[in-house]
């Protein structure tokens, strides 16, 4: 998730500061460098951001499973007091 984050926010900052670069009438040189910079810069918080998400998702996941698990094994787990057992 991570590297998805990344790649999005990454093409989308360049993707942004070429068209500014553009509508700007600025130089090539100029406006390629700001979109690489931009690029590395919001790739990087893209990467951060998407670990965190990936490690909430799992956590969530993790915490609902062992719950699930616990009552299962509960209702599976003849009690004390079962005459039957």
């Amino acid at each position: 998730m991570a590297r998805v984050y990344a790649g999005v926010l990454g093409f989308l900052a360049a993707a942004v500061t070429l068209a500014r670069g553009v509508f700007a009438g600025s130089g090539l040189e100029g406006t390629a460098t700001d979109a690489l910079l931009a690029m590395a810069a919001l790739a990087a918080v893209g990467a951060v951001v998407g670990q965190i998400a990936e490690t909430t998702v799992d956590e969530s996941v993790r915490w609902r499973l062992e719950k699930q698990l616990a009552e299962a094994d509960l209702l599976a787990a003849p009690s004390d007091s079962d005459p039957k057992a």
